[in-house]
């Protein structure tokens, strides 16, 4: 079939400026045509003595994702986005100076984290080996949401800390990424209304939090949210599902024939509702059949129909989407997102997608 048409991208009120983006490492000059909005580097990839292997998370897994979309010939390394840490003044804006502080002490990360042997590392390595990392994926978000305001779309080999906000971490998530992404965005008048598609298996609660305090943006309206989730595990967390606009509890045990309509009947209603500028999309992977901490039975091929599903319905829009991979426990979760990176370039086109809004923004400023 022929490509789809580049979405109208209309929610900025001027072209973004990604090569001058505080957070952005790479030169797009020259070749901005030809490099794609899929953000990663080394650095995303945690690793500590071995130590990384004990935990049910693979924390590596971005290099693993990484090598297949390179093997299979859909990227090469110098057509990526890279991006350089989040600052400490960004993070200042974003979080209490209170829980950054507490952040320094290598038991309190080991409580975010749920991984005990973190207590016992002295803190500087705490910081270089799990923090570091962490920073970057934060930067990847950032310049995620605003990439897709010029590509159309993006993703970020990483991110989607859903669990955090400004005042405390829990479940691996330490930094509240994607707040931080749209309140940039929003301070800086480039969008007025962003939505947040949550489809992790956990409740998205750290942004809950955050929207129910006003942190995403001071009017609450501005932002919407669709999450999806096992209601029968980890967080539970009944103050901030006042936050969510479009609930999708769902038991364990949940199967593709009972997830895929219900995400689909979600998104309809969402989009129905409510026209956001960009959407931010948390695409968790603990939903695949066999996740230790998920309790879902979702197959892998109703993973990629799932991410299918959301980038189509933003793209028939012509709404920007950046998506995080967020969390995801099972073994074969890189193969998994992979796969699925792959299936969105091939069903939806996403290299001509790209590649079409970059000279749409490039004539704009040419005219101008």
């Amino acid at each position: 079939p022929p490509p789809p048409s580049p979405p109208p991208l209309t929610s900025c009120k001027s072209p973004p400026n990604l090569q001058s983006h505080p957070l952005l490492d790479c030169s797009l000059t020259s070749s901005a045509p030809t490099r794609m909005p899929l953000i990663y580097r080394p650095e995303h990839n945690i690793t500590a003595y071995g130590l990384e292997k004990l935990h049910s998370f693979d924390s590596a897994k971005y290099a693993k994702i990484w090598k297949e979309l390179e093997q299979k010939g859909y990227l090469k390394r110098d057509q990526c986005l890279k991006t350089r840490k989040v600052t400490k003044e960004m993070l200042k804006e974003a979080h209490s100076l209170k829980y950054l502080k507490s952040l320094k002490k290598s038991v309190n990360v080991a409580k975010i984290c749920e991984f005990a042997p973190i207590a016992a590392i002295p803190r500087v390595l705490v910081k270089q080996k799990l923090l570091t990392p962490m920073l970057y994926h934060v930067g990847g978000t950032i310049v995620a949401a605003e990439a897709a305001l010029v590509y159309g779309w993006a993703i970020n080999l990483g991110g989607g800390m859903h669990h955090a906000s400004s005042t405390r971490g829990g479940g691996w998530c330490v930094y509240s990424d994607i707040p931080m992404a749209l309140n940039r965005l929003f301070k800086e008048g480039k969008i007025s209304q962003a939505m947040i598609i949550d489809l992790d298996v956990h409740q998205g609660n750290g942004f809950e939090r955050d929207q129910l305090d006003g942190k995403i943006c001071k009017n609450r309206e501005a932002v919407f949210i669709v999450d999806a989730f096992n209601e029968q595990t980890y967080p539970r967390d009944h103050l901030a599902k006042r936050a969510i606009n479009i609930s999708v509890p769902l038991p364990r045990g949940t199967t593709d024939e009972v997830y895929l309509p219900a995400v689909k009947e979600a998104l309809e209603e969402a989009f129905g509702a409510f026209q956001p500028d960009l959407v931010m999309y948390n695409a968790g992977t603990d939903i695949l059949d066999g996740d230790p901490l998920g309790g879902f039975h979702v197959s892998s091929g109703g993973v990629t129909k799932r991410d299918e599903m959301v980038f189509e319905a933003c793209i028939s829009r012509g709404i920007p989407i950046a998506m995080v991979t967020s969390g995801g426990y099972s073994k074969n979760s890189a193969d998994v997102i992979a796969s699925s990176i792959m299936n969105l370039f091939d069903k939806l086109q996403l290299r001509e997608i790209a590649a079409g809004n970059v000279r749409m923004w490039q004539n704009s400023c040419a005219n101008d």
